[in-house]
């Protein structure tokens, strides 16, 4: 019987997703997008940081006190002020971040290598001897000399710290340097190790994978990709790619996607882009005549994933690359029919429409140029679009 290795979401959309430019979550939305990532099935919410004040402190006690099965955890800088922040929150887990690349070291801290050991020692013992359960977040690890950053882990691990989050902060990495880097850590430690990683080259959501297929046993996500920048590795694309990766298995509900994307985007008053994977209006849209042509045939031809598995509907739009089988197809949604001739003149008039005003024909316009072709219409519908 094959053993599945399960993957762990742990989503920062509260935190890290909530540092992207302009972005202020109210307690409210932080509240309800909790709720949304618990009933996804997302078993750990980064909630905040409590060193931000007494308004973070209290939220992030909100969000603990609400959340039943997902588990929110703190997110501090390796200091003890940050760690004393923590414990005023009630939350039992910390993720203690500190930089690691000799440039974040030197100029963030002042501090060297020695320094910042002294550092990962003292903290995470102090952290871990106040009733939490600490992960060392190693920041910059994508720039660090590599022998540095197995000293800081085994130096965290030493003091009891559960897990290394390896942080590509400037997202410089590429999927096959992180695959190799994970399968060397994997050698070296059997904590749980975590992958964080920024899409500055639009490579975050392929970096995640490869660190989970090196070895990794948590990705660090965000819904939608929030985040500082361009942005981190996006929840729904991970989870998504996750089936992709045999013998894995993940806890989120991909149906709960697009709802979840839902709150999100309109707490951060960023509107999802039409073509966003998998939650994106035009995800699960066709209009080129080929590929509506074989997905009538066979959804499988152009659909390797179904939007059902996402609570979503497919649906073919009428323009400028549609086909006969796409109007066709239209025509039987109204309960409508047409030869061969009239489907032809009706696919001419489509073309030339969505070329004029640059967007899909809508189902209205369509029932317009059948009446002009002195067709019969036996049956009106409603929909400004056709779903199957």
């Amino acid at each position: 019987m094959t053993t599945h290795r399960p993957i762990v979401i742990n989503d920062s959309t509260l935190r890290d997703g909530e540092q992207a430019p302009g972005v202020s979550f109210t307690l409210e939305e932080k509240l309800a997008i909790a709720l949304a990532l618990e009933a996804a099935g997302v078993e750990e919410i980064e909630a905040g940081t409590p060193a931000m004040g007494t308004a973070e402190v209290e939220a992030l006690a909100e969000v603990g006190r609400l959340l039943r099965t997902s588990e929110p955890i703190a997110w501090c800088r390796m200091t003890r002020n940050d760690v004393d922040a923590a414990l005023m929150t009630g939350l039992k887990r910390a993720n203690l971040s500190v930089p690691l690349s000799d440039i974040q070291m030197s100029a963030k801290l002042n501090a060297d290598r020695v320094e910042v050991l002294r550092r990962v020692r003292d903290v995470i013992s102090y952290a871990v001897d106040c009733g939490l359960r600490v992960a060392l977040g190693g920041e910059d690890s994508s720039r660090a000399d590599f022998d540095f950053v197995l000293a800081a882990v085994d130096a965290a691990s030493s003091v009891g710290a559960h897990r290394y989050r390896f942080a590509d902060t400037l997202g410089i990495m590429d999927p096959f340097s992180v695959h190799d880097t994970f399968r060397r850590l994997r050698s070296h430690f059997d904590l749980e190790l975590e992958f964080h990683g920024h899409d500055d080259l639009g490579l975050a959501t392929a970096n995640t994978l490869a660190a989970i297929r090196g070895g990794a046993t948590h990705a660090s996500v965000c819904v939608l990709g929030l985040g500082e920048r361009a942005g981190n590795a996006a929840l729904e694309e991970v989870v998504a790619g996750l089936k992709l990766i045999p013998d894995t298995q993940c806890s989120v509900d991909l149906s709960h996607l697009p709802r979840l994307a839902e709150i999100v985007a309109n707490a951060a008053r960023t509107p999802i882009p039409a073509g966003k994977a998998i939650v994106g209006a035009n995800a699960f849209t066709h209009e080129s005549g080929i590929h509506v042509d074989g997905l009538m045939k066979n959804p499988l031809t152009y659909e390797a994933l179904s939007p059902g598995t996402f609570g979503r509907d497919r649906r073919i739009v009428l323009g400028k690359h549609s086909g006969m089988a796409s109007v066709t197809g239209a025509l039987h949604q109204l309960g409508l029919a047409a030869d061969k001739h009239q489907t032809r003149r009706l696919l001419t008039r489509i073309q030339e429409r969505s070329m004029q005003a640059k967007r899909a024909v809508s189902t209205e316009e369509l029932l317009e140029f059948y009446t002009q072709a002195n067709a019969p219409i036996t049956q009106h519908g409603s929909p400004t679009e056709m779903r199957v």
